[in-house]
């Protein structure tokens, strides 16, 4: 017999209180935990035993994780609850009010903020009364906490600043400029003689008089294409470029958002639903590929030959979300977005590199990318979204910037 049977059940001594408090950790971190999971954490650790680490670590994650987004907040928040010495140190050096230059984690290793706050959300209470009241006189000094909130990354949110940027985005607005279509409208100044309306009022007078009418091109907002990138290397910010998209998709109509990994999703029916919880809830369910590869040059060939002709139509914005890290070392990918270009009226790029001082175009991906973008702008706060949504609705930039980043990709 194996020695889990002889285990005592979790009813017993401090493993129940622990599961509940490791709960409770998850939902201050985001995760939809209630009681019944707890209850149904409880008999699953019974029903395994916890003689095994991994197996005690992959028992509470079919219990609590229903989505792929939030693996890494249950990895984290797992690691710091269950006494892992190397995510403490991470949690530490965020939490601790004096941060030093040389413990500083690379940007790749960064432990997320809101995890942090979740399994210690008083540590900063432990300052001393002098350094309360130099952070007090400081802050006179300092930008309101909406302009914080404005310029903070995404990655570096606590769980309450996360829960105000979606509110924000909720209240984002996409004011794109009208461009002229196809059809024509009755207009007294146009420029062109509408021949049937013309011929229509001289059979109404006998033929005997010729009233010339006049038209001229509608103006629509032009259709809007989405694409992003939800592989691992955009995993961090998967999460709120998802909320972008949904706003943007129920604010306007003819909006396509697609996400893409290793393979291409159209996901803009599951976007239309005015709730923005069950929306995304409905898009991890049907998207199989979530925090993997990334085979961008791939998924746009799919999309170039099922969907262009379909929603390109009008003189679509596309607008590309991605860090043009790929997978195929940028295989095919320079035909494919060079079709794209000159399928749509401007093709915007946005990535979340760009939040970095020291990034240099060296990737194959994002050398093959660069070259045929109208706009490189970067993707990782609020301001970011803001600032494409103010470029959207006034005129077209003007190339200096994209310019200089072609230079630097040739």
């Amino acid at each position: 017999m194996s020695g889990e049977s002889d285990l005592p059940p979790p009813t017993e001594g401090k493993l129940l209180a622990n599961l509940m408090h490791f709960a409770r950790a998850l939902r201050a971190a985001g995760l939809p935990v209630g009681p019944g999971k707890v209850l149904d954490a409880a008999r699953a650790v019974e029903a395994v035993g916890i003689v095994n680490r991994d197996d005690f670590y992959w028992t509470l994650h079919a219990v609590f994780v229903n989505r792929r987004d939030q693996r890494d907040v249950f990895d984290q928040t797992f690691h710091i609850f269950w006494k892992n010495p190397r995510f403490l140190e991470r949690m530490m050096s965020l939490v601790l009010p004096e941060m030093r230059g040389e413990e500083l984690m690379q940007p790749e290793d960064k432990l997320s903020r809101r995890v942090a706050d979740a399994v210690a959300p008083g540590f900063d209470d432990t300052r001393t009364e002098d350094q309360e009241t130099k952070i007090e006189i400081d802050a006179s000094l300092t930008y309101s906490a909406q302009e914080v909130l404005q310029a903070k990354d995404f990655e570096d949110m606590s769980a309450d600043e996360i829960a105000a940027a979606k509110k924000a985005i909720r209240d984002f607005r996409l004011p794109v400029r009208d461009v002229h279509i196809r059809r024509f409208r009755g207009d007294p100044a146009g420029a062109r003689i509408a021949m049937r309306a013309t011929l229509r009022a001289a059979l109404r007078h006998g033929g005997h008089d010729l009233p010339l009418r006049r038209k001229s091109r509608r103006r629509r907002p032009p259709p809007i294409v989405l694409l992003c990138d939800i592989s691992g290397s955009m995993a961090r910010y998967s999460e709120m470029l998802l909320h972008f998209l949904h706003a943007l998709t129920n604010d306007r109509d003819r909006v396509h958002a697609f996400l893409f990994g290793t393979r291409l999703s159209n996901v803009t029916r599951y976007l239309r639903q005015s709730d923005p919880d069950a929306a995304l809830a409905d898009v991890a369910e049907q998207v199989e590929d979530w925090a993997g590869g990334t085979r961008i040059g791939a998924c746009l060939h799919e999309f170039n030959r099922d969907w262009s002709r379909r929603v390109l139509a009008q003189g679509a914005i596309v607008i590309l979300i991605s860090d043009g890290l790929d997978r195929d070392a940028g295989a095919g990918l320079e035909n494919e977005i060079e079709r794209l270009h000159k399928s749509c009226r401007r093709l915007i790029w946005l990535n979340p590199l760009l939040r970095y001082d020291e990034f240099q175009p060296r990737a194959a991906g994002i050398k093959a990318l660069l070259p045929h973008v109208d706009d490189f702008r970067a993707a990782h706060n609020l301001q970011s979204l803001a600032d494409l949504c103010d470029a959207l609705g006034g005129r077209p930039h003007p190339h200096s910037e994209v310019r200089t980043w072609q230079k630097l990709a040739a």
